[in-house]
C-alpha cells in the first residue's frame, strides 16, 4: 500500500512561500504562521489547523524569534473523495463497484478549526512518523484514512452550522457563513491591533448593522466580546509559556490599559494575571 499523500515537516524562524497544490492540512507547533487565501487572512498556531482546497492559490509567512515547527499534510487527488464514498455508500454498492470515477471534487470551507482529539491524535502519529521513520506504509496509510474520516466529519458539521443561519436559501446561508468567517479569521490574525466594527464589516462585505446582528446570532457574542476572548486566550498562553512582564503582555495583545486588561482577565478567569501565572506554573 502506497502512502496517499505527502508530508512536509520542517522548522524555520522566517519563511515565505506562495503557490498552490493538492488539498492540504496546515498545522504548526511552538509558533504560528499567517496564510492568505484570496481575500482572507488565516492565523494557524498550536491550537488549530487550516484546510486549503486543491488548486487554491495561497501564501504563507512565518516571522518568529524561535523556530516554528510545521506539519503540512497534502492529500493525493481523489483520496478524500474515496474516503467520503466509503462513509456514505451502502456496503453492497461498495462490493459491486469497488472503484468509481470521481465526477466532483470535494470543496472544503477554508477556515481554521480547533484540533479535536481524533485529528490531534492522527497529526501526532504523522509527526512522529516523519521524525523517526519507524512506521510502515500501511500504518501511515491507515493514519491518513483516520485523519480523512475526521476531516469529513468536521466538514459535515459545518453544513449543520450553516443551517442555523437566518436565510431562506441554501446558497445565501453559505455565502453569509463564508463572509462572517472571513471577519472571524481576520480577528484571530490581527487580534493585537485596534479593530473597529466598520473594518470588520468591510472584511465581511456586510453593512455594520447587518454584521453585528448576524455575527452575534452565529457566535453567540458580539464581535467585541469575541475579540476580547481571543486576546485573553493568548494572554493565558503567554503567562504560562513565557517570562514576559504582565504589562508587556497587556499592550502586546492590543489592550488599551493595564487596568482594563486585569479587570477583564479577572472577570473571565477569576483571578489576576499574576495570580494565574503563579497558580498554574
Amino acid at each position: 500500500m502506497t502512502f496517499p499523500g505527502v508530508l512536509l515537516h520542517e522548522q524555520a524562524r522566517e519563511y515565505y512561500w506562495e503557490g498552490q497544490g493538492n488539498v492540504s492540512l496546515k498545522s504548526f507547533y511552538a509558533g504560528r504562521a499567517l496564510y492568505t487565501l484570496g481575500q482572507g487572512y488565516y492565523a494557524v498556531d498550536d491550537t488549530c489547523y487550516l484546510l486549503v482546497n486543491q488548486d487554491q492559490p495561497y501564501t504563507i509567512a512565518i516571522e518568529a524569534e524561535q523556530p516554528v515547527e510545521s506539519l503540512c499534510v497534502f492529500f493525493e487527488p481523489g483520496f478524500l473523495e474515496d474516503a467520503q464514498r466509503g462513509l456514505v455508500t451502502p456496503m453492497k454498492t461498495l462490493l459491486d463497484e469497488p472503484t468509481w470515477p470521481i465526477d466532483r471534487k470535494l470543496h472544503f470551507f477554508e477556515r481554521t478549526h480547533t484540533r479535536d482529539q481524533q485529528i490531534a491524535s492522527a497529526l501526532a502519529r504523522l509527526r512522529l512518523a516523519s521524525s523517526e521513520h519507524e512506521f510502515s506504509s500501511i500504518d501511515l496509510a491507515m493514519t491518513m484514512y483516520d485523519l480523512a474520516v475526521s476531516l469529513l466529519q468536521v466538514h459535515m458539521n459545518v453544513y449543520k452550522e450553516m443551517e442555523a443561519l437566518p436565510a431562506a436559501r441554501s446558497a445565501t446561508r453559505e455565502e453569509l457563513y463564508h463572509r462572517l468567517y472571513l471577519a472571524r479569521e481576520y480577528m484571530h490574525a490581527f487580534f493585537d491591533r485596534p479593530l473597529e466594527i466598520t473594518e470588520l464589516a468591510t472584511v465581511a462585505t456586510l453593512s455594520p448593522t447587518h454584521f453585528l446582528r448576524t455575527f452575534k446570532q452565529v457566535f453567540q457574542q458580539t464581535p467585541h466580546q469575541y475579540l476580547i476572548g481571543v486576546r485573553l486566550e493568548h494572554a493565558q498562553h503567554l503567562l504560562l509559556h513565557t517570562d514576559r512582564q504582565v504589562t508587556d503582555i497587556c499592550f502586546s495583545l492590543g489592550f488599551e490599559s493595564l487596568g482594563s486588561f486585569s479587570w477583564l482577565f479577572r472577570q473571565r478567569l477569576g483571578c489576576s494575571p499574576s495570580a494565574y501565572r503563579q497558580a498554574k506554573r
